[in-house]
């Protein structure tokens, strides 16, 4: 059984004006408060068919921005990863040939420490 437009609608007002709060303390959380105010309204236009095509437009546009700026994030931790990897690669290299200048260096000074 689907329910009408005006049905959800109103089960979502409801909603809303229950989990309304009182106004946050500073203006940074007054901003995420009202954001999420605009948020939920938009989502209600969405739902009932009446968000304008600029609206809808916006949040296509924030959904395809999310997907690129978190393919970039995932290029970026692997570049990171394969640094470090080649840094790690280098120390251990520069270890064993450190160690064996120390054993030339004994060597050369005539003792051996087998």
């Amino acid at each position: 059984m689907r329910r009408s437009k005006r049905e959800v609608s109103d089960e979502k007002r409801k909603e809303i004006e229950k989990r309304r709060e009182a106004p946050a303390r500073t203006p940074e959380g007054r901003d995420q408060q009202l954001i999420s105010y605009a948020y939920d309204l938009v989502e209600q236009r969405l739902l009932d068919g009446t968000a304008s095509a600029q609206e809808t437009v916006h949040f296509l546009r924030l959904a395809s921005e999310k997907t690129r700026l978190e393919v970039e994030k995932l290029k970026s931790e692997t570049a990171m990863l394969n640094s470090k990897k080649k840094v790690l690669d280098a120390s251990e290299k520069a270890s064993v040939e450190y160690t064996k200048v120390l054993d030339a260096l004994r060597l050369y000074q005539g003792r051996r420490d087998d």
